[in-house]
């Protein structure tokens, strides 16, 4: 199962960033609205398990491990970081951590608790 929505997650990660990149080429937009996005369905599928109306195995390991675990990516944000910072893009590269790392956790935060409402 994991297996299967790793390439799942990995194909649709592939046809995100590649969109972004045609769209703005010099900024990882892609990587970066993966991650929002994908962090924000990790969270809601967080909260939608404790109500179990799917099997637990199936959100857990094919969508949550598989297609949003490979969909989201740290070793691709690592990559960009690196690659704005020997560009001389300093400042870019320190937004874009910031912004990715609080975006990611607000994303997942206001999913898990988007079932509570």
């Amino acid at each position: 199962m994991v297996a299967m929505g790793g390439a799942v997650g990995a194909s649709l990660r592939f046809f995100t960033t590649s969109l972004f990149k045609y769209v703005y080429p010099s900024l990882p937009l892609g990587t970066f609205i993966a991650n929002i996005l994908g962090s924000f369905l990790i969270g809601y599928l967080m909260g939608y398990l404790e109500n179990k109306f799917l099997s637990e195995n199936f959100i857990r390991y094919f969508l949550i491990i598989g297609v949003l675990g490979s969909y989201t990516t740290f070793s691709t944000f690592s990559y960009e970081i690196v690659d704005l910072f020997n560009n001389k893009k300093f400042m870019i590269s320190f937004f874009y951590v910031l912004f990715s790392v609080s975006s990611c956790f607000l994303a997942a935060f206001f999913g898990y608790n988007i079932n509570k409402i």
